[in-house]
């Protein structure tokens, strides 16, 4: 961990942060290098679309496709970080999953301005329900489905979600009120 701290140019307990085991790093770096690039890439190919539910829809689809490298790891890093334990400096774990939430941010920047921040960041928080390994988990383990079936149910979801959301934006706009 030290040598981790001095190359990325912070300090051991910036590192101990945000990884509270060596585990947690190398599995998080594992993940990162398996999935990230593929996942900015088909982020990159879905920004030209106009309809932001197809955007989160290319977030899902590429979920789905990685999700028989990433899941084994994924499954491993939940149970490290589910029930961490207490800290020992009294700090809590920041959250996992900023990579998800990036993906998702950049899947909806087309429609920041039609949400107030709070209607936003309550359709990011939504979507995390149907972006990542827990859906999968859920989908796969509890329902039996396969591949196809399982990306077809959370590019369901994911739209319902985004055009939902739309649908409160406006009509709460049309009767003047920003937030709810």
């Amino acid at each position: 961990m030290d040598e981790v701290a001095a190359a990325a140019d912070v300090s051991r307990r910036t590192v101990y942060m945000y990884f509270p085991t060596l585990d947690q790093l190398l599995l998080d770096a594992a993940v990162g290098a398996l999935s990230a690039t593929r996942m900015d890439e088909a982020m990159t190919a879905a920004s030209v679309q106009e309809d932001p539910a197809a955007r989160v829809e290319a977030l899902v689809a590429t979920s789905t496709r990685l999700a028989p490298t990433t899941l084994p790891l994924g499954r491993k890093i939940i149970r490290l970080t589910v029930d961490p334990g207490p800290s020992t400096d009294g700090t809590t774990s920041p959250p996992r999953g900023y990579r998800r939430v990036a993906w998702i941010e950049r899947a909806l920047e087309p429609l920041r301005e039609e949400f107030s921040d709070e209607q936003f960041e309550r359709l990011v928080s939504a979507l995390c329900l149907v972006v990542g390994w827990e859906a999968h988990i859920v989908l796969r383990d509890i329902r039996g489905l396969a591949p196809d079936d399982e990306e077809h149910v959370l590019q369901w979801a994911a739209r319902a979600l985004v055009e939902e959301a739309r649908r409160e934006a406006s009509t709460l706009a049309g009767a003047g009120v920003r937030d709810r």
